[in-house]
């Protein structure tokens, strides 16, 4: 596939959190028919996190949206009906009084992407927000292996 190609995948999910797990997996397809498995890995941890937020802390729906720029990066961003910016993200290292699945995931996004931000947004005429992250697969640390090698 050429190394320009754009694409843009939106995956619409309920307000449960198995829907993560389904993100996960659609994502890892995604990736690997792209050609892109050395991203696969942390892109995972990224959307699971940012769908996991999504699905956790609204009540309404939420949508998982992968692209493709015509740099080569990669966009994952989860869609969720709070159209309040998220929480500051807390160091990984200062989260050791929280429970052990709460208030990582922010910081894992800071920590693994190589850039993350947020936006207010509509969806079907509701308000929400995209919670986004980038991944950039020639920056060190992305290898871009591909599936054919």
């Amino acid at each position: 596939m050429p190394e320009n190609e754009t694409w843009d995948y939106a995956l619409s999910i309920p307000n449960d959190v198995r829907a993560v797990t389904v993100c996960r997996r659609t994502l890892r397809l995604i990736l690997t028919l792209h050609g892109l498995i050395g991203l696969v890995d942390t892109a995972e941890l990224l959307a699971a996190e940012l769908v996991s937020n999504a699905v956790r802390h609204t009540k309404g729906p939420a949508a998982l949206r992968v692209r493709r720029t015509r740099d080569g990066e990669v966009w994952i961003a989860a869609w969720d009906t709070d159209p309040a910016p998220p929480g500051p993200p807390r160091p990984l290292g200062q989260d050791h009084a929280l429970p052990q699945e709460d208030g990582r995931g922010l910081g894992l996004v800071t920590a693994c992407a190589d850039l993350w931000g947020w936006q207010p947004s509509a969806r079907f005429g509701a308000r929400g927000k995209y919670v986004w992250c980038r991944l950039d697969p020639g920056l060190p640390g992305h290898d871009p292996v591909s599936t054919s090698g």
